[in-house]
């Protein structure tokens, strides 16, 4: 009877094919910046969560996420400073990964510093680099360390005004959102200047050149999702000349940052509060990018639930 021929014992192994669907989430950032949150959401979802996992055990489970894709189907792993040199880390467990034929989404998600040092007083955590020169000098510390992490991440989350469901909101709409590797994936934020300028933002515009709908007593208390108030707003000379000049520049950037290969783009456009003239720019300019087939384009308007 004949026998199928063994391959012989040195031949390399080939990576398995990828499972159908299968979601690989590396979730990193800043101590205090929402990654327990994060991790609970990924749960909730039926994520499997590997967390404070040693960075030298990392490689091995790259491997048996690859060899078990049933069981790891949906799986986020948590990388911070705890794993040790995490750049390091970070470069073992996506090559490991890659290399095993599965595409890994990387999150980063921050805060502002005093957001930081505030959740630390209120949990009265300790900070994983924390030491003599005081918390405030350890995440500085820590933004160095990571600062290479940031850079390389498919999705960066600024968290520091967001509730638990607009966390929810930002991080799955970005997933749900990920394009091929050789697309950009566009992120619009509308935001208000005296709420401060969200972190995670490649690009601003200041859009408060333009007449603000909030001093006509009609439109005040209405945002710039209604006809009312987009209508006031782009009526405006400024406006459709400043809307051509954006396109422009964008028809121009968008491709070169593709041809750089950045993966990710985030734009944020900011008026006073975030409620009216950025609102109505953010969605003139999500449309335009979709029409023109940037890739995958996310909006979050930041400031619209404070109303």
């Amino acid at each position: 009877m004949a026998t199928a021929e063994r391959p012989a014992a040195d031949a390399p192994a080939q990576p398995a094919e990828p499972a159908e669907g299968q979601q690989v989430v590396i979730l990193s950032g800043l101590s205090g910046g929402g990654k327990t949150a994060a991790a609970k959401l990924f749960e909730d979802l039926g994520f499997t969560v590997v967390d404070n996992l040693p960075g030298e055990l990392l490689p091995d489970l790259a491997e048996l996420v690859s060899a078990d894709r049933e069981r790891f189907a949906r799986t986020a792993i948590v990388l911070d400073v705890r794993a040790g040199d995490v750049p390091v880390a970070l470069a073992a467990m996506r090559g490991a990964l890659e290399g095993r034929g599965i595409q890994p989404r990387l999150v980063f998600l921050e805060a502002r510093d005093e957001v930081l040092i505030r959740r630390f007083s209120e949990t009265r955590h300790r900070h994983p680099l924390a030491d003599q020169r005081g918390i405030a000098s350890s995440i500085t510390e820590e933004r160095r360390i990571l600062e290479p992490v940031r850079e390389q991440a498919d999705v960066v989350v600024d968290t520091s005004d967001l509730s638990l469901r607009e966390l929810r909101e930002r991080l799955f709409v970005q997933l749900a959102d990920a394009g091929a590797p050789d697309t950009l994936a566009i992120q619009l934020i509308s935001f208000g200047f005296k709420f401060g300028v969200p972190l995670e933002a490649d690009l601003v515009f200041d859009v408060r050149f333009m007449q603000n709908p909030y001093y006509v007593d009609e439109l005040r208390q209405l945002s710039g999702l209604t006809d009312a108030v987009r209508t006031y707003v782009l009526d405006q000379r400024v406006a459709g000349r400043f809307l051509t000049f954006l396109r422009d520049f964008l028809d121009f950037a968008v491709p070169a940052y593709v041809e750089e290969g950045k993966t990710r783009l985030t734009i944020a456009v900011g008026c006073t509060g975030g409620y009216h003239r950025s609102i109505v720019v953010v969605e003139e300019l999500a449309a335009w990018l979709r029409e023109r087939g940037f890739g995958p384009v996310a909006v979050f308007h930041r400031e619209l639930d404070r109303r």
